[in-house]
């Protein structure tokens, strides 16, 4: 019996599916929208269900029946990229598409360059990237939506591997001219009383509380915020001090303001950077040669993108 579906077909329904609108999931797959409309309306009428409710000005939303489909579709499509990469495997060569998960804090200086030279090396390699929280890329890999995640050893479930690359300690953050500004160190019992900046992501932030928590001490929280360049920028005008544990390669916010990295001392723990996958996932010949590119590129000493030490400034 012939196939009513093609596997192009369930890629952009589970786009619309998981986007909510066509608009959404053409800019998702960098498809044309009206590629995804006929895609889904050929899907529709092939079964004879009715797999979205079309909401005028509201986007999509899936039917019983789409919600049954999608998470069918999900499962064959799995199976599909798994079949690839058998192929791939038996065949020795380093190929098809690889999806590798970053932790957004630092995903904007680290994955572009290590993606560039990966792509250079293996060009038959198609890798799309994805940007998120700690929680939601653990989510990914268990749901085989991502390959590889690079981030930090923050909480790591018993079910996921890691492996550890380089270790970052941690720095306030403060902007010039703050009291604490000249100091070789601070520790947590020098900060609490200052304002603070929050990085407020999830897992993250409570890492940047354990500080305080160590000492018996509440951090002074004056602001909020999920995004690191606006963390950068809100310490920069001197709304508080912050804690990260990477060092951008220039000491200055996005709008400009000059920035100072003081390490971070007393009981404070270093984070280590490195690579997480579900189980299996190295035996794949493509994730295990981008395994191998990112242990051959970073290191305690050099990671792309981000300044090592204070020695250079």
């Amino acid at each position: 019996m012939p196939l009513r579906f093609t596997l192009r077909q369930l890629e952009y329904f589970v786009a619309v599916g998981e986007a909510g609108s066509i608009a959404h999931a053409s800019d998702k797959v960098n498809v044309s929208s009206p590629s995804i409309s006929a895609a889904v309306s050929q899907m529709e009428e092939e079964f004879g269900l009715q797999l979205f409710v079309r909401k005028h000005a509201h986007g999509l939303s899936l039917t019983p029946a789409g919600h049954q489909f999608m998470a069918q579709a999900k499962s064959v499509l799995n199976e599909a990229h798994a079949l690839s990469r058998l192929a791939d495997n038996i065949s020795g060569m380093v190929q098809g598409p690889l999806s590798v998960g970053c932790l957004l804090t630092f995903a904007q200086r680290v994955v572009p360059g290590l993606r560039r030279q990966f792509e250079a090396k293996y060009p038959n390699v198609r890798i799309s990237q994805v940007e998120q929280d700690q929680a939601r890329l653990f989510d990914l890999l268990r749901r085989a939506e991502i390959d590889v995640a690079l981030t930090y050893d923050l909480d790591i479930p018993s079910d996921l591997n890691f492996l550890a690359l380089a270790e970052l300690p941690p720095y306030a953050i403060l902007p010039e001219g703050h009291p604490l500004a000249d100091r070789r160190s601070v520790s947590a019992e020098d900060l609490k009383d200052h304002p603070m900046v929050l990085l407020d992501l999830p897992i993250s932030a409570e890492y940047f509380h354990s500080f305080f928590a160590r000492i018996g001490a509440r951090p002074l929280i004056a602001e909020r915020t999920r995004d690191m360049a606006v963390m950068h920028s809100l310490v920069g005008n001197g709304f508080g001090y912050s804690i990260a544990n990477i060092r951008p390669l220039s000491d200055q916010a996005p709008d400009g303001r000059p920035l100072v990295y003081v390490p971070l001392t007393g009981s404070a723990r270093p984070l280590h950077l490195g690579l997480v996958t579900s189980g299996g996932a190295d035996n794949v010949l493509t994730v295990k040669a981008f395994i191998d590119h990112c242990r051959a590129s970073i290191s305690a000493d050099s990671i792309p993108g981000l300044r090592i030490g204070l020695e250079e400034g």
